[in-house]
């Protein structure tokens, strides 16, 4: 245990708050490393001058942070770096093979770009439309009808049933995640999520200064009684992506569904569910909001199913909610760019966003096989394809963490399960393989290759890894 004492003097506010400011200076700095156990909470209060409680404060707005984490009988530590509080640099691959990326999960890039190709013949007619210059002026803030009965369309793909009057338009997943975190929550609320998650909602988060709980998962997903015993706390939100779950790549069950809609009725819970990859499933269990629509938010995904640069999403609400999500929409955007919005709305009523999906889940799947191929289907039990990425588990004794890092020394990006851990919970040993952003299926081969010889190259002594 160390003997850390914070440093107050100059620190304005409460002292709770001052001493977790002073935490978070140390980690910076380099003066408390990861994995540090801090003292007690009477043992500091007694060196700082303060009582118990303001020491239980602190270490709660640490914890709050992502600083520290605790397990009880344990004590408290110094977490292991979270995430960044911003979301991964999209920069362009290089040219050459130098580090091969399959840490970022872009959709696999078809052959012949149908989407490209799509989009010119869509630009032509554009020119030719008595509403283009209706595309120039501001709209509403949940957009055009037109285009919110196109985004009710979209979500039928997904099995969901809505009124255009309840969908509104966003600037791609992410934004619908903030539209509905700004007009679900307050600062300083609970929110749920599958205990491994989406990074994104990490980000925001901490932007929206919630506390996120993570809830046990197994291979079908969200643990029902894990769930209930998290509605103990408090919280009033869920989050979660029950297709193609991002990092895990599981696709919850029906029947594993219907008890998780059970509970989210019984605890009176709003439901969050993101669905940025189901299209990709032929044979796709019913969504969960589907299941209990009356409390129940859903985002139906269109960058990783058409293409990422129409920065569109659609955003579904219960019935009559939808005009406080079209209010948060307005603070962040005013109005997703209705230019964007247009071309979308075309794609889904002429038939192309349905025969676009139908080529990116035929190069999803050449793109498993292949994997199937170089890694072998014992690194890939949890893959439930077609899918843009993989959660392939590792053997003892390798550690995520210094995996990622052998890994990206032999040439080739991977993500280690840190990042998307929640909470004080220990990080698996996994790493998440995303297939979709090598250019060629070649380019992915040889990355592919090089993780495998990796892996069995066992891990370099721990002097070695920086």
């Amino acid at each position: 245990m160390t003997n850390w004492t914070p440093e107050l003097q100059g620190r304005d506010g409460p002292l709770y708050r001052a001493i977790a400011d002073a935490l978070a200076v140390d980690i910076e700095e380099g003066r408390l490393a990861p994995g540090t156990r801090l003292p007690t909470h009477r043992e500091l209060a007694e060196r700082v001058g303060v009582t118990v409680g303001t020491v239980t404060r602190a270490y709660a707005e640490a914890e709050r942070r992502g600083l520290i984490g605790g397990e009880v009988g344990r004590g408290t530590y110094v977490r292991h770096r979270e995430a960044p509080r911003h979301l991964p640099s999209l920069a362009v691959e290089p040219t050459d093979d130098t580090l091969i990326e399959l840490g970022l999960n872009w959709p696999a890039p078809p052959e012949g770009d149908p989407a490209t190709q799509a989009l010119r013949g869509t630009l032509e007619a554009l020119q030719r439309s008595a509403e283009l210059s209706e595309m120039l002026a501001y709209q509403p803030h949940a957009g055009l009808l037109s285009h919110r009965e196109a985004g009710a369309a979209w979500i039928s793909r997904f099995g969901h049933t809505v009124q255009p009057d309840q969908v509104v338009v966003c600037s791609g997943g992410q934004h619908a995640m903030e539209v509905a975190l700004q007009a679900l929550t307050r600062p300083g609320d609970t929110v749920l999520t599958e205990s491994l998650t989406y990074p994104g909602m990490k980000v925001l988060a901490s932007q929206h200064h919630l506390r996120l709980q993570g809830v046990a998962m197994d291979a079908q997903g969200l643990v029902p009684e894990a769930l209930e015993a998290a509605c103990r706390g408090g919280a009033k939100l869920l989050y979660c992506l029950p297709n193609l779950q991002n990092p895990t790549g599981s696709v919850m069950p029906p029947e594993r569904r219907e008890r998780i809609a059970a509970i989210v009725r019984a605890q009176g819970l709003t439901l969050l569910e993101d669905d940025a990859y189901g299209l990709l499933l032929e044979d796709r269990p019913p969504p969960l909001s589907s299941l209990v629509p009356e409390s129940s938010y859903f985002i139906a995904g269109v960058s990783k199913l058409l293409a990422p640069g129409l920065r569109i999403g659609y955003l579904a609400a219960p019935r009559r909610g939808a005009e406080q999500l079209a209010q948060s929409a307005g603070l962040a955007t005013r109005m997703t760019p209705p230019l964007t919005a247009e071309i979308c709305a075309r794609w889904i009523h002429d038939g192309t966003g349905d025969a676009l999906v139908s080529r990116r889940r035929q190069e999803a799947q050449a793109r498993l096989a292949l994997a199937r191929e170089v890694l072998g289907e014992a690194a890939l039990r949890g893959a439930h394809g077609p899918t843009y990425h993989l959660w392939m588990e590792l053997p003892a004794p390798w550690r995520s963490e210094a995996f990622s890092a052998q890994a990206r020394r032999h040439g080739v990006s991977v993500t280690p399960s840190e990042v998307f851990a929640v909470g004080p919970a220990v990080a698996p040993g996994a790493v998440r393989v995303c297939l979709g952003a090598p250019r060629t299926q070649a380019l992915l081969g040889k990355g592919l290759q090089r993780l495998r010889d990796t892996l069995a190259g066992g891990p370099a002594p721990l002097a070695t890894i920086v």
